[in-house]
């Protein structure tokens, strides 16, 4: 076994898919445990994101502007779906990078959504500067301020990522055990896996239980991690923002192992979960006057999932982002001894603290009139550090990402591209609907003869090839059922004749011309 061959074997293997798979979903728990931004009553800041839903959840100023904002937004939504679809997809992605996974309409609900992300970013500046014409009305400008706080926003982002990878790391369990790539592993597994509905049963009765308890540890705070762990191996910034690279790297490795990766055009497809479909058709309703074909909501099952992947992606950046540039006092926290840290709780001190107050020299050596205690004794105290290490040195973390980053551009660059001179290979169904779509007349002006012409000339052409084949010309087929991607009406099949060409394992060429119902 060569070595490319041998390292593919074992980097797809389904044993180390499971693994990469599970470990996203425990290493995202635990970088949550351990971030102390997690206890912060300060209010949440993302970049990008943040200013997409102050844009669209609050900071309205009432009366005229709020029509102005609706307005603004649900511009900012039709442009980024049109952006996505025509010109990232199609233009850039499709004509221009020439990418296979972008191939025909696939993947264009991601690129859309991202789309909308962007230009919803866009707008909300736009709509800042009519703000600031008007004047006075900084208030109710938009930033990447959310009007919540860094513990609830956590909280949410914690579940969001546990349904996010719990779903990814399942698909990829459930696509292991109905594959045959690897027929050694897993036999007993697989017969169970395959039997009936077992599949769909265990996904939604393990989906709602672990769903329910995960949701109840996290938003009733039950059970808390300092208080389990009691200081053990506890981290600082250093070593958590290692651990969000780290998360990072597993993100990208799940699409890098897929058997399709990077062109993802072969012909395996992965049920959805919890569905015994490898897709999901919506047709929507049309107006057939104005249009002339139907639409129609098409997700594959590879695309769902690798969808949500990318999504966790976003908060694991933003993740990766509060690791590198955190700072105690930002976030309400300030550092104690053995560098631990400490949160502040109580709003009125978040709402007036500065530099002075919020130390731990300051907060345990001042008395809380109200409780007759220091300020230190009402705040939370954390196992996780602060040792105060450069930005260089966190910036080190971020080199095993970039270079995961790096080889995945590197291979769907290499592997992953339509070359200049290769064309889409297209199913031998598709090849055959769309030859059944041309009349001879249509095939003769293309050829520049005659029909009769054309009919001599493939015959001349069969009787001088020794190679044996079968041509019929058949006559309207009216009990035929068109194509669900035929773009031409029914009236144009059953008027044209279709021509259909086949090998035949004879010893002489056979002609068969069946021309019933045909004018001459």
């Amino acid at each position: 076994m060569e070595i490319d061959a041998c390292f593919r074997y074992y980097f797809q293997h389904p044993w180390s898919r499971l693994i990469v798979a599970y470990l996203v979903t425990f290493f995202n728990f635990l970088i949550f445990a351990e971030d102390p931004i997690s206890h912060s009553q300060t209010q949440a800041h993302i970049i990008v994101v943040g200013n997409c839903f102050s844009f669209l959840f609050n900071k309205y100023p009432g009366l005229g502007w709020n029509i102005l904002k609706v307005m603004c937004w649900i511009l900012a939504i039709i442009t980024g779906l049109l952006a996505g679809k025509f010109i990232f997809h199609r233009q850039l992605f499709g004509r221009y990078l020439r990418l296979k996974m972008f191939h025909e309409d696939h993947g264009s609900w991601m690129t859309m959504f991202f789309s909308t992300i962007l230009f919803l970013f866009i707008f909300s500046h736009i709509y800042n500067l009519f703000l600031l014409m008007a004047g006075s009305m900084e208030p109710h400008m938009v930033t990447e301020y959310m009007g919540i706080r860094n513990e609830s926003f956590m909280k949410i982002a914690a579940v969001g990522t546990w349904m996010g990878d719990f779903v990814t790391a399942w698909m990829v369990t459930d696509m292991m055990l109905q594959d045959q790539h690897y027929p050694d592993w897993g036999k007993a597994a697989r017969r169970f896996w395959k039997r009936g509905n077992n599949r769909i049963v265990l996904f939604w009765t393990v989906l709602i239980s672990l769903t329910s308890v995960v949701v109840l540890v996290i938003s009733t705070d039950w059970i808390s991690w300092d208080n389990l762990n009691r200081g053990f191996l506890p981290s600082d910034e250093v070593s958590r923002a290692f651990l969000a690279s780290f998360i990072l790297v597993f993100d990208l490795l799940i699409v890098m192992q897929d058997w399709e990766f990077p062109h993802f055009m072969g012909d395996l497809d992965m049920n959805l979960p919890g569905m015994s479909t490898t897709h999901v058709k919506v047709k929507l309703p049309v107006c057939k006057r104005i249009f002339k074909e139907e639409y129609h909501i098409h997700i594959t099952g590879k695309w769902f999932n690798y969808g949500i992947i990318f999504l966790v992606l976003i908060l694991d950046l933003n993740m990766w982002k509060n690791q590198i540039f955190y700072k105690p006092y930002e976030y309400g926290q300030y550092v104690g001894p053995g560098e631990k840290i400490y949160t502040v709780e109580e709003p009125e001190t978040l709402r007036d603290f500065n530099y002075s107050t919020l130390t731990y020299e300051w907060r345990s050596t001042n008395i809380n009139p109200s409780t007759n205690k220091t300020y230190v004794e009402r705040d939370m105290f954390l196992h996780s550090r602060y040792i105060g290490a450069s930005l260089d040195i966190k910036c080190l973390a971020f080199i095993p990402s970039l270079a995961a980053f790096v080889l995945f551009g590197f291979f769907i660059w290499l592997f992953g591209r339509f070359q200049d001179s290769e064309t889409f290979t297209e199913s031998q169904d598709k090849m055959y609907e769309r030859i059944k779509r041309k009349s001879p007349s249509e095939y003769s002006k293309e050829m520049g003869a005659t029909p009769e012409d054309t009919h001599m000339t493939m015959s001349d052409s069969l009787k001088r090839s020794g190679t044996p084949m079968l041509l019929s010309v058949d006559g309207p087929h009216f009990g035929a059922t068109p194509s669900t991607n035929s773009t031409i009406s029914m009236e144009t099949q059953e008027t044209h004749p279709s021509i259909v060409i086949d090998s035949a394992v004879q010893d002489e060429p056979v002609v068969s011309f069946d021309v019933h119902r045909l004018s001459p």
